[in-house]
């Protein structure tokens, strides 16, 4: 999908979610509520007592040591589970939690399946150390040109 299209969708996403609600007749009032209940929000005292039992997040960007970027990180013939398995047990037993990492939206738009494949085996290989990885989704901006390969 080209960028155009990604933005032309996100913004239509954005103006029909802030369009107003639809008007409602007095016998649509009246009708008894959906079962279906509603989520309450949080109480500060909840959410701080949520954030308590959080861990301290200590992390960094990464990429693996076999790839210059985040294109062929995640390229299928680039893609090394061995290096970033290594490399997250190494970074989980020096007390690392967290990875940052920056997925391209060209990787989306030349092999979206193989992709998602890819990208559920790094989050397993993730979840087996410990790491809960910070996603950066389309990250396009660094280079104005880019290029698969």
């Amino acid at each position: 999908m080209s960028r155009f299209k990604i933005l032309t969708l996100a913004l239509a996403t954005l103006f029909f979610a802030c369009q107003e609600a639809p008007k409602t007749t007095p016998a649509e009032e009246s009708a008894p509520p959906s079962p279906t209940p509603a989520i309450q929000r949080w109480t500060p005292e909840a959410a701080n007592t949520w954030y308590s039992q959080q861990p301290w997040l200590a992390g960094c960007n990464y990429a693996p040591a076999t790839a210059i970027n985040q294109l062929e990180m995640f390229q299928a013939e680039t893609f090394d589970t061995a290096r970033i398995n290594t490399e997250l047990g190494w970074a989980a037993n020096l007390g690392l939690n967290t990875m940052r990492v920056f997925l391209h939206d060209l990787l989306w738009e030349q092999d979206t399946e193989g992709f998602k494949k890819r990208l559920d085996t790094f989050l397993a290989i993730c979840q087996r150390h410990g790491i809960k990885p910070m996603l950066v989704l389309f990250d396009s901006c660094w280079d104005p040109q880019p290029t698969l390969g």
